[in-house]
């Protein structure tokens, strides 16, 4: 009998420390991940997709480069996973910006405002989109492709509409979308150079684009105003 529930009582012990070897083994290797892709961001954004090497992410991270290689097996892997987790929270919050109801002066500026947040919280975003739309992969049309009705289609309605109840001038749809994205985000892909034409530091920088949530909604906006 007490043999038995010796036998119980180290079941128990060994099922509970079973559960939290793999409790410690599951955070710590979340931890890691995490601490990887915060690295790759920055090693991304300051030396591009092609001069970016996983080695400087390992360092970056302060892990070994087999490590790395256990989570990530390359560089491509690495940013598809971080262009995914952003793309998660982008695409479908303009999807449903887009597809709602809310007058177009008002989606113009919530469009604007979140674009230029999003370029502020990933600012090596922009040039890895373009990248991966001019190598023909799939990963941008997987995100952007399934959205399209949303993202401008029913925009383009929208504005047809208004142009038709003459609250607005007469304008292409098209570019008027490609006006507010360009405008958005061509600050984020000339920082560099802007920043050395202008004198601004980050600081400085990061201001500029907090005004131009304002800024440039308000230029579009007062171009089609009749």
């Amino acid at each position: 009998m007490i043999q038995n529930i010796w036998i119980i009582i180290i079941s128990c012990l060994a099922l509970f420390l079973t559960i939290w070897l793999n409790y410690m083994v599951n955070n710590k290797k979340d931890g890691t991940q995490e601490k990887i892709l915060a690295a790759a961001k920055k090693i991304f954004l300051v030396n591009g997709m092609s001069g970016a090497r996983m080695q400087d992410v390992a360092d970056e991270a302060g892990i070994n480069k087999a490590l790395l290689h256990y989570y990530f097996r390359n560089k491509e892997k690495l940013f598809e996973v971080i262009f995914k987790e952003a793309a998660s929270i982008f695409f479908p919050k303009i999807a449903g910006l887009m597809e709602s109801d809310i007058p177009l002066f008002d989606k113009i500026e919530k469009f604007c405002t979140e674009y230029i947040d999003m370029m502020i919280q990933n600012p090596y975003l922009p040039m890895f989109v373009l990248n991966e739309v001019n190598k023909g992969t799939e990963l941008f049309r997987e995100n952007f492709g399934n959205n399209r009705e949303y993202i401008f289609l029913r925009f383009a309605k929208q504005v047809e509409a208004e142009v038709k109840k003459r609250k607005i001038k007469p304008v292409n749809p098209a570019h008027l979308f490609i006006n507010m994205i360009s405008m958005c985000i061509f600050p984020v892909i000339a920082k560099p150079m802007w920043m050395i034409g202008s004198g601004m530091d980050e600081l400085q920088f990061r201001f500029f684009m907090e005004q131009r949530k304002t800024e440039v909604p308000k230029f579009i906006i007062e171009s089609i105003k009749k």
